[in-house]
């Protein structure tokens, strides 16, 4: 029995031993990804809880040794020949009384007379172990406390990656034959905290996009339809045809939001049309420019860059923008009639914004998203939509198309140009006019490697997607266009 209690030892402690082991490794895995790859981090995550998986099952097995050796224990002391107990017979009679005070004087764990112990139940944890294992539960309670308001830490909007795999929760493991008070063990990988980032990490872990930011489009519900045009609407469709920005025109500027400043929007755009676009543009200097459109429609069009961050190209922006800039293979830019009524020209330079870039932050009002891939374009949704081989991306950028007849901006650059209601009516005091709809189509990875540009507190978030416009067309051509679309045709 003492050699099968001493291989049990020994089994114990080259467990323990492994796991130590496991825990080093775990706290020196290299960083997520110089660039910062969400598909490396979900890899990464996934690793994560494979190794803890597999620490969890050698705790186990420690616990079940563990189990094992107290029952041998108890098995020995079930065994062994019984104390001396009982007085000796040559003991008077009267030193009984005497001797049975002595034992209730004693302690329970104390030595009798006759040197046996009035024991705890064997199936207790020894009593060294028990303030460390009662200490973590609370400590990992106050930190699944604290999570949510790391969380809301920046606006309630903005998003961290978590630091560490969710921990597994004790009440839910199936139940075992193991004694009510099993010994006191060493907590699980997944119930401690995560070991510190270094800084490369921390950065990357900070900057976004993060696995939860992508859907399979598969699983994308198919709900998205098309407001029906009634009786009196104009279903007529015009296309202006600007290329893909194959001349590579871009620049960090916004001259509608951030005028006259350089790196204004703190990420790329990709520009079609006016060939002079940037942060100190006018209306002036934009009539006098050429343009990548046909019919020598000189209008601005532009939107935030994709990126494929498996690349570590631009890796020292300073606003987290990393990756190779995806080019665009098809833009569609298609002037769209209004569902209830005929449509009316649409001011020259008028300047639109649709979408909202610090939708991460500022919540949900004016954000507009809307992502998809070919061939499932009946299924819309606000994340990163991973695409099936021979489906591409698509992205769609529905612009306001209710103008209030009078201002071509506003402040906002929002209330001189509304959106249409559900049914697709303007609102009062506002007319129809010629609605744009972007739609943008790339090959990207099938895998969570690719990201827009943004500013950097929106840590990348797909919902942040939005485009600017500005009417430069002749007014010959806009008639031409506002014709083509009352009479239900495609031009």
């Amino acid at each position: 029995m003492k050699r099968s209690l001493v291989s049990l030892s020994a089994l114990a402690l080259a467990a323990g031993t492994l796991t130590t082991v496991t825990f080093t490794v775990a706290a020196t895995a290299p960083a997520y990804g110089d660039h910062c790859d969400p598909a490396e981090q979900g890899q990464n995550q996934q690793n994560q809880r494979s190794q803890q998986d597999q620490n969890q099952n050698r705790q186990d097995q420690d616990q079940q040794d563990q189990q094992g050796q107290n029952q041998d224990q108890q098995n020995q002391q079930d065994q062994a020949p019984p104390a001396q107990d009982a007085p000796a017979q040559d003991q008077p009679a009267q030193d009984q009384p005497a001797q049975d005070q002595n034992q209730q004087d004693q302690p329970a764990d104390a030595p009798l007379a006759g040197g046996s112990l009035i024991q705890a139940s064997p199936t207790e944890p020894p009593a060294p172990d028990e303030p460390a294992g009662q200490q973590q539960a609370p400590d990992q309670e106050n930190a699944d406390q604290q999570a949510p308001d790391q969380e809301n830490a920046d606006n309630g909007n903005a998003r961290r990656r978590p630091t560490q795999a969710p921990s597994q929760n004790p009440t839910n493991t199936p139940p075992t034959d193991a004694p009510d008070n099993p010994p006191a063990e060493t907590p699980a990988p997944g119930e401690t905290p995560a070991p510190p980032q270094d800084d490369e990490e921390a950065e990357c872990a900070d900057l976004g996009p993060f696995p939860e930011d992508f859907i399979d489009i598969r699983q994308v519900p198919r709900d998205f339809q098309e407001v029906r045009t009634r009786r009196g609407g104009s279903a007529g469709l015009f296309t202006s045809r600007c290329g893909t920005n194959r001349n590579g025109h871009r620049n960090s500027d916004n001259f509608i939001v951030a005028p006259g400043v350089t790196n204004g929007a703190h990420h790329v755009h990709d520009y079609v049309g006016n060939l002079s676009t940037d942060g100190f543009s006018t209306d002036q200097s934009l009539a006098a420019a050429g343009t990548t459109c046909a019919f020598n429609d000189r209008s601005v069009y532009f939107w935030p860059v994709l990126r494929d961050r498996t690349s570590d190209a631009n890796a020292d922006d300073p606003d987290g923008n990393v990756g190779t800039i995806m080019q665009a293979r098809q833009v569609n830019l298609q002037f769209r009639g209004n569902p209830v009524s005929r449509v009316s020209p649409m001011p020259r330079f008028i300047r639109m914004i649709t979408g909202d870039a610090k939708a991460a932050t500022n919540g949900g009002a004016n954000a507009l998203a809307k992502w998809s891939c070919t061939g499932f374009t009946n299924r819309i949704t606000t994340k990163y939509p991973l695409c099936p081989r021979g489906s591409q991306l698509v992205r769609i950028l529905d612009f306001p198309s209710c103008w209030d007849g009078r201002n071509t901006d506003s402040a906002n650059h929002r209330t001189h140009v509304l959106f249409p209601d559900a049914n697709g009516a303007c609102p009062s005091g506002t007319r129809a006019i010629p609605q744009l709809r972007m739609t943008l189509v790339y090959s990207t990875p099938r895998t969570p490697s690719f990201a827009l540009d943004a500013f950097p507190e929106q840590r990348h978030n797909p919902v942040t997607d939005h485009a600017d416009f500005a009417n430069l067309m002749p007014d010959r051509l806009m008639r031409f266009a506002v014709d083509c679309i009352n009479r239900n045709r495609r031009c």
